[in-house]
Order: structure tokens, then C-alpha cells, then sequence
């Protein structure tokens, strides 16, 4: 039986011994947001394998001069890192999905600025005289 990384089973003051901290510097980073532990129903905290691992690395930034509230914003630019990497692995396998006619369009700008769908080869078709509003003059004119 695998358990997830994830799955919160650790009470505070196991996670606190894995982590090599005091229970007490737990609670404080739960409050402060840095860590967030899963609450059981008598509302007490529940710390799985990667709260644990993120405790540690806390400590680590901590012991190497990051302020707490660097800490937080590491730990969300991670996240958000993280989030994006699932979103672009998301995107290229619907990519990799899709008929393989996309391939062959292409975009240019039309008459109007607009933007234009075109098959490979193909030009836009050419501005008519009566659509030009400005011409520059010659100089000296």
C-alpha cells in the first residue's frame, strides 16, 4: 500500500521531530500562512510527507538569513512556478492531440489591422484605393 505524499497523516509533534523543529514553530507558520497542515475533524493539524519537506526548507531559507515573509513569497513563486509547469504539460498534450491541419495556417494583418487566418501561400488580399484614409504628401509639395 503507496501512500501520497500528500496525504496528511503526521500530528504536529511527529511532523515537528521529522522536521527537527519545535511544535510551537509549526503552529507559529501555520499561522502566518508559510506552511498550511490539513485539519482533522477535532480541528487538529494533520502534516503530510510534503508539509513536512516544506518545513524543512523553510528552515534551510531560514538558517541562510531569508526573512519569514521572503520565505512566504519563495514558497508561493514556487507555487505558482509549479502551476504553470502542469498548465504548459497540459497544453502541449493537447497539442500533440490536435489534426495536424493547424500546422499549415498562418496569421498576417489585414486590410483593416485585423487579424487574419491564411493557408500556407496565400496572401492577404491588397488594400484598395479607396480604403487608404492618409497618404503621406511629398515634401516640399
Amino acid at each position: 500500500m503507496d501512500i501520497s505524499a500528500d496525504q496528511p497523516i503526521f500530528v504536529i509533534s511527529v511532523a515537528a521531530e521529522l522536521a527537527d523543529m519545535h511544535p510551537q514553530t509549526l503552529r507559529q507558520y501555520d499561522r502566518l500562512g508559510i506552511v498550511k497542515p490539513s485539519r482533522a475533524p477535532g480541528k487538529s493539524r494533520r502534516y503530510s510527507q510534503r508539509d513536512v519537506n516544506m518545513l524543512r526548507e523553510v528552515q534551510r531559507l531560514s538558517q541562510e538569513g531569508v526573512s519569514l515573509e521572503g520565505i512566504k513569497r519563495i514558497l508561493e513563486l514556487e507555487n505558482q512556478v509549479a502551476a504553470l509547469q502542469s498548465r504548459i504539460s497540459e497544453l502541449t498534450e493537447e497539442l500533440g492531440r490536435r489534426p495536424r491541419a493547424v500546422d499549415s495556417r498562418i496569421f498576417a494583418a489585414g486590410a483593416a489591422g485585423d487579424v487574419v487566418s491564411l493557408a500556407r501561400g496565400q496572401r492577404p488580399r491588397p488594400r484598395s484605393q479607396a480604403m487608404v484614409l492618409w497618404r503621406p504628401r511629398a515634401i516640399g509639395k
